[in-house]
């Protein structure tokens, strides 16, 4: 089990430094989404080992590194969406921002302070299965895992539930089957259900965030309407999807 944590561990190291080099070369318009997706699977791996040494240093890095690229990849996305809808103007000033951004992202001390806590994270691990504290660990991160799956049953049958809440808690329980594979203990369609309502729920998310910036943003007026739209879409797929996820990962259960 520490062994396969470690080589994980070094794995996303080593796809976080190319995802760093491709942002500083501007070779591709994925790289800060891929470095981003990297930080959110580092993030799912570590939290079911708060309390050991080093974690609590790490997870403020990869959370600092998260806060500072989101408004960025928001940027990004918005980019993409009015130059595939007619919007080419608006789309090229947010694409000249983003081209400088790049390379002052993958510069920034939040970057460098994650990768150098990263680099020293195993050898914490390897300290503390010497001293004794990696004892039943995967029992520990089973239990945590459950957590997570209860607290995203709780939500989703809360029905005040906010969909904004969901939708992290969803991605929260999605990373964390991912990370810990074989801890494993969900309905055999959670997988599938987790993605597609996340996704559901991005598309909803997507829309309301763009209407709030349409407020602030001129150039964003023409894309209201089907904005406005698309967010009833999205809210009626978005209950859709978390109606089948209820129905095969929950009240079955």
């Amino acid at each position: 089990m520490i062994d396969r944590l470690v080589a994980h561990i070094l794995s996303l190291e080593v796809r976080l430094l190319a995802c760093q080099a491709r942002m500083t070369a501007r070779t591709d318009p994925e790289a800060l989404h891929d470095l981003r997706t990297t930080v959110r699977r580092l993030r799912s791996l570590l939290r079911p080992l708060r309390g050991l040494p080093g974690v609590e240093q790490l997870e403020g890095a990869a959370s600092a590194v998260g806060e500072l690229t989101t408004p960025w990849r928001d940027r990004e996305v918005l980019a993409a969406y009015l130059l595939k809808h007619d919007q080419p103007q608006a789309a090229e000033r947010r694409m000249v921002q983003m081209a400088e951004a790049y390379p002052a992202l993958a510069a920034s001390h939040e970057v460098a302070s994650l990768m150098m806590i990263l680099d020293a994270f195993p050898r914490f691990l390897r300290a503390s299965q010497r001293q004794g504290l990696l004892k039943g660990l995967d029992k520990r991160i089973e239990k945590r895992l459950g957590k997570q799956w209860q607290k995203l049953d709780e939500t989703l049958h809360d029905p005040a539930h906010d969909r904004h809440r969901l939708r992290l808690l969803i991605k929260r329980v999605r990373y964390g089957i991912e990370a810990y594979p074989e801890l494993d203990r969900l309905p055999a369609a959670a997988y599938k259900r987790l993605k597609s309502a996340q996704g559901a729920l991005g598309d909803w998310h997507d829309c309301w965030q763009w209407l709030a910036k349409a407020e602030l943003e001129a150039d964003l007026q023409p894309c209201v309407a089907t904005w406005q739209a698309g967010l009833i879409n999205a809210e009626l797929k978005a209950d859709q999807v978390l109606e089948k996820l209820d129905a095969d990962c929950f009240k079955s259960s």
